[in-house]
């Protein structure tokens, strides 16, 4: 009896053990989520800021309407070049076969122009990382 009470022991230690590796495991893992969300927010915050700065820049500067709008339209770009190098491209133009996938359909027209389920104006740009929609394109649809 004494034999199968000392493996009944070290059978009940081992289980415990595993548990408790277990746990630890589950807490390590849960703190390394944590820090690589925090991480990747990071990252990207870090891409945006030279696009804030010079959008504070332009709100600070003197100068005629012209310059002021070419000087936006600078910062939009370098805002599409920062979201394209991490990995975020735009979709949605006129022309397009309407994709409820991709697409918010949130108005419907007749037009001779456009073919059958095709896009004949988008009122907000689509964004996505590679095939996941961040955001659909809100559009009006042709026929």
């Amino acid at each position: 009896m004494t034999a199968l009470e000392d493996e009944l022991a070290k059978t009940k230690d081992q289980l415990l053990r595993t548990a408790a590796e277990y746990e630890n495991f589950r807490r390590r893992s849960q703190k390394e989520k944590e820090a690589l969300y925090t991480d990747s927010k990071a990252d990207v915050i870090t891409k945006l800021l030279p696009v804030i700065d010079n959008f504070e820049r332009a709100s600070a500067a003197q100068g005629d309407l012209d310059t002021y709008k070419k000087g936006v339209e600078m910062i939009v770009a370098q805002m599409l070049e920062t979201m394209k190098a991490l990995g975020c491209e735009s979709f949605g133009e006129t022309g397009e076969e309407f994709d409820p996938n991709f697409h918010n359909g949130v108005m419907r027209v007749e037009d001779e122009n456009f073919g059958e389920n095709t896009v004949a104006e988008v009122f907000i740009k689509g964004y996505k990382i590679g095939e996941r929609v961040i955001r659909p394109a809100s559009v009006k649809v042709a026929n």
